[in-house]
């Protein structure tokens, strides 16, 4: 591993370490995690806690936080680096945004800061960011998943294998996989309740019905 590699892997958690939602959060004076039945200092919560305007703006900061220093990481390669330090310089906002340093390492699940990371990776390689998009976009509109906590964990999951499957380069694959453990871990310690999990298939005409009764 390069001096290269280890300064990036550092930037790269140092800029996850910013959570936006509490960084607004103090501009506007509303403490997005006081309500919130997961105590998570992410986009969601500043979307329903803080309004539209706070919640654009850490999801903004959220995505950004990762997509910048990946990209920045991968400007000008014709190629993909190594195997551990592109998985570690992928996975470190996420790794930041989950154990903030400016935080006391109580930081958020990093599901934004994922598909920033990913969408870091641009235009080298488009795949796993769709993976992952399309993963949540077929939980929530073809079969959809409830509630968000058994969603969120088997997009992922099914993320992972889609991945392995489509052949993604392999220190990307590792490095969503760092992810998906941070992801996971932090839902795992989360107080928010867990109901069963709900399938349904929202685009059939009695479920339509159901929903606007």
């Amino acid at each position: 591993m390069m001096l290269r590699d280890v300064l990036w892997i550092l930037l790269g958690y140092l800029s996850g370490s910013v959570l936006f939602a509490r960084l607004w959060g103090s501009v506007l004076g509303r403490d997005v995690t006081a309500r919130a039945e997961d105590r998570n200092p992410g986009a969601a919560n500043a979307f329903i806690q803080g309004g539209f305007f706070m919640g654009v703006m850490t999801l903004v900061g959220d995505v950004l936080k990762g997509a910048i220093p990946v990209a920045l990481y991968v400007q000008g390669l014709q190629e993909m680096p190594g195997l551990i330090p592109m998985a570690l310089v992928l996975a470190a906002p996420v790794c930041g945004h989950v154990w903030p340093c400016w935080y006391g390492f109580r930081g958020g699940k990093g599901i934004a800061a994922t598909f920033g990371c990913l969408l870091g990776l641009l235009p080298l390689t488009p795949r796993p960011f769709a993976i992952l998009a399309c993963c949540f976009i077929g939980l929530s509109c073809v079969v959809r998943v409830s509630p968000n906590y058994h969603r969120t964990l088997i997009a992922y999951a099914a993320a992972l294998v889609l991945m392995a499957v489509r052949g993604v380069f392999p220190g990307v694959a590792l490095g969503f996989l760092l992810m998906t453990g941070m992801m996971a871990y932090r839902m795992h310690v989360s107080p928010e309740a867990r109901p069963q999990c709900r399938f349904s298939l929202p685009w059939l005409p009695g479920t339509l019905r159901k929903r606007s009764s």
